[in-house]
């Protein structure tokens, strides 16, 4: 169980454009990292605006913010595309770091069992270790609440 002052699970996993990111290439920032269920969903679009809308304000800050889910570069540049996305997207289509950072499981969707991403969010320091774990979201206003927690209101 991953938990408050651990050290982040290391990850190398494609973005959107097809390129590799890794945990140390934020080595010295804060990072966010947000989970998210699916590409083009009504939450994760509200989750995914908040964060555009609010991204100066991380930069302005040294924070770094990327979304992960397991949908394909290919979705991923669709999705950046209609919501018009301004931070990265990573592509764990082989539900490696989904794995790694304990956001893949059993969900229940209107009594159907199956298997997904939970909406889940980790702060990240500057020396790599999980600042703030956040198990239960609120999509429409969750970066003014990263925000908050990182002490910038």
């Amino acid at each position: 169980m991953l938990n408050i002052g651990d050290k982040a699970p290391d990850f190398n996993l494609n973005n959107q454009a097809e390129k590799p990111v890794k945990l140390s290439d934020f080595k010295g920032r804060k990072l966010v990292i947000y989970f998210y269920p699916k590409d083009q969903t009504p939450g994760c679009i509200k989750e995914a605006c908040s964060f555009r809308d609010n991204i100066e304000l991380f930069r302005e800050h040294n924070i770094d913010v990327i979304g992960v889910s397991i949908d394909s570069e290919k979705s991923h540049q669709n999705f950046i595309a209609k919501q018009n996305l301004n931070f990265p997207l990573l592509a764990d289509v082989d539900k490696v770091m989904v794995n790694d950072y304990e956001v893949w499981g059993e969900k229940l969707l209107y009594g159907r069992k199956y298997m997904g991403t939970f909406r889940k969010t980790f702060l990240i320091n500057e020396d790599g270790l999980i600042h703030k774990i956040y198990e239960k979201v609120r999509v429409a206003s969750h970066a003014e609440d990263v925000l908050n927690d990182w002490g910038i209101n």
